[in-house]
């Protein structure tokens, strides 16, 4: 089993930055992407950003160009670096995990958007 832990969320004000992190901590399992979505309330979940271990990014066309994703494998730690942040990005952020022992969610962590 992976536990996925997230840090990082908070209130910013429009055209801010934060950056989130997300850890995964287990015995014997190997990650194959790491992601993020997000679930603003009265909304349905919205798969933002992945990582593959290979490098590999996607991201949706919402926060293509402000959004950053990056991995460091050897801590099992991804990090989201959320740039030039709007009012319609605030939502609880969840780190999604894709790894041999299947896929595993975070608590989430929630982001503020206001001014």
């Amino acid at each position: 089993q992976v536990q996925v832990v997230e840090s990082g969320g908070g209130l910013v004000q429009p055209g801010g930055s934060l950056r989130l992190s997300c850890t995964a901590s287990g015995s014997n399992f190997s990650i194959n992407a790491m992601g993020w979505y997000r679930q603003a309330s009265g909304s349905t979940n919205d798969l933002i950003v992945a990582i593959t271990k290979d490098g590999t990014t996607n991201y949706a066309d919402s926060v293509k160009d402000r959004f950053t994703i990056s991995m460091d494998s050897a801590k099992n730690t991804a990090y989201l670096q959320m740039n030039d942040l709007k009012i319609e990005d605030t939502a609880v952020y969840y780190c999604l995990i894709n790894s041999d022992k299947g896929m595993s969610r975070g608590q989430g962590t929630q982001v503020t958007v206001s001014s």
